[in-house]
């Protein structure tokens, strides 16, 4: 591996500051030879998935969070693309629905996660949920829950609550099979900006573009404090944050497509045992008699 872990990988054990993390880290790689990995990578995880679907005793689910422009689409694109689309699902996340606002903030969520054998990636999460709700906390209203009638009574009290909720619940995947990868795309204000600038001179990026991206930066710094917090307070060996530099696209997507395949390979996959011989005899013969 080309790039060290212990610069992306966080320790659970520690508090963390996203000053401390490189966006422009790219390891001994340049682009040609992360392009060059990136396709034996999408063979090599083409193989795995095809095992890890057949063995049919885990589950993955691969968190992507970022700000805007960070390249998590791409990343998606070019790490799965090669993967069999009867084993993988994309689930992204949007303001929640009338009918989702019913429900507790986990409910949407935990609709969508993957049975066994499957790949699940959220683009966005219920990470949302102490991202842009306590980013703008006047958006906890819609939810009603009791005793949260005004922004200000959303306390640090009540972001731990729904911390800890967080890793219960992936806890709980956790021992029901589901592993877990959460990764955050850190991409800098600058390079963030120069994305934008592409996106309005470019009338095919248009679509990507909307007024409401430039609202969000101008509470870039409140966001950097949320994912870190988000960070800090939801980490866990079972469901281990990556503090993916997002900088470079080409170093993103290796970056993310080896973890991916490093997991994979942890897990004691096999193929299910064969049926019995005579079984098996017995039905080639009666295919091999009709000639």
């Amino acid at each position: 591996m080309k790039f060290e872990i212990e610069k992306i990988k966080v320790n659970p054990q520690a508090k963390i500051s996203l000053e401390d993390y490189d966006p422009n880290y790219t390891g001994t790689y340049n682009k040609k030879e992360a392009k060059k990995d990136l396709k034996k990578n999408t063979k090599e995880l083409k193989e795995i998935q095809q095992m890890f679907y057949a063995d049919n005793r885990y589950s993955l689910l691969i968190i992507l969070q970022a700000s805007d422009a960070a390249g998590k689409d791409g990343a998606i694109r070019h790490v799965m693309g090669g993967i069999n689309p009867q084993g993988c699902r994309v689930h992204s996340f949007k303001a929640p629905s009338n009918n989702e606002l019913e429900h507790d903030f986990m409910w949407r969520h935990y609709r969508a996660m993957p049975e066994r054998g499957m790949i699940e990636i959220f683009n966005r999460s219920y990470y949302e949920n102490v991202l842009v709700t306590k980013v703008h906390p006047e958006f906890l209203l819609n939810e009603r829950i009791p005793g949260i009638d005004t922004p200000e009574k959303a306390d640090d009290d009540f972001w731990k609550n729904r911390y800890r909720r967080i890793k219960a619940f992936e806890d709980h995947l956790h021992q029901s099979g589901t592993r877990i990868l959460k990764f955050f795309l850190n991409i800098s204000k600058e390079e963030q900006r120069l994305r934008f600038l592409e996106r309005l001179n470019r009338p095919e990026k248009h679509w990507k573009f909307s007024p409401s991206d430039l609202k969000e930066r101008r509470c870039w710094a409140e966001y950097r404090q949320a994912f870190e917090d988000m960070i800090n307070q939801t980490g866990s060996d079972y469901a281990p944050w990556y503090v993916i530099p997002a900088d470079n696209k080409w170093f993103s997507r290796i970056a993310i497509g080896k973890i991916i395949c490093e997991t994979m390979h942890s897990l004691d996959l096999r193929y299910p045992e064969a049926r019995q011989a005579d079984i098996l005899d017995a039905a080639r013969r009666e295919l091999e008699s009709e000639s």
